[in-house]
């Protein structure tokens, strides 16, 4: 979920759950001004993680192929703003480590897909885009 400035979160959608915004939120208008001094309160669900300043979150897969044993359940998350991939490290539902990669493309990421072939490709924005097949 796209914040306002700061305050991009992860969330695990559930049904009948209260969510927070505007409540409640890591951000702040682009103005500066504030929407809320709360980041949590009663019957309202925390985000998984929770990114400020902001990376501006794109594309989203879990990966669940065989070409990484490594990252399979993991997370990788398109970061417009810091031009990179997040990957989170998932571990019952959670996230317990970050790791950034792929900075060296130098692109915004738009979107990432796991192809059936277990490759993790990604998609960068912009004139000169490219559609990057990564594998081992």
């Amino acid at each position: 979920e796209h914040g306002p400035r700061g305050g991009d979160e992860l969330n695990l959608v559930l049904p009948g759950r209260n969510y927070g915004w505007p409540a409640v939120t890591f951000g702040v208008n682009y103005s500066g001004a504030q929407i809320s001094p709360f980041t949590q309160a009663p019957g309202m669900e925390n985000p998984l993680q929770e990114w400020t300043p902001s990376i501006a979150p794109s594309g989203l897969v879990f990966y669940t192929g065989a070409l990484f044993p490594g990252w399979q359940g993991d997370l990788f998350i398109g970061a417009l703003v810091d031009r990179e991939v997040r990957r989170l490290e998932m571990q019952g539902g959670k996230p317990m480590a970050e790791e950034a990669l792929f900075a060296e493309l130098g692109a915004r990421i738009r979107d990432l897909r796991q192809g059936p072939d277990g490759a993790l490709y990604i998609l960068t924005d912009g004139r000169q885009g490219k559609l990057i097949r990564v594998i081992p």
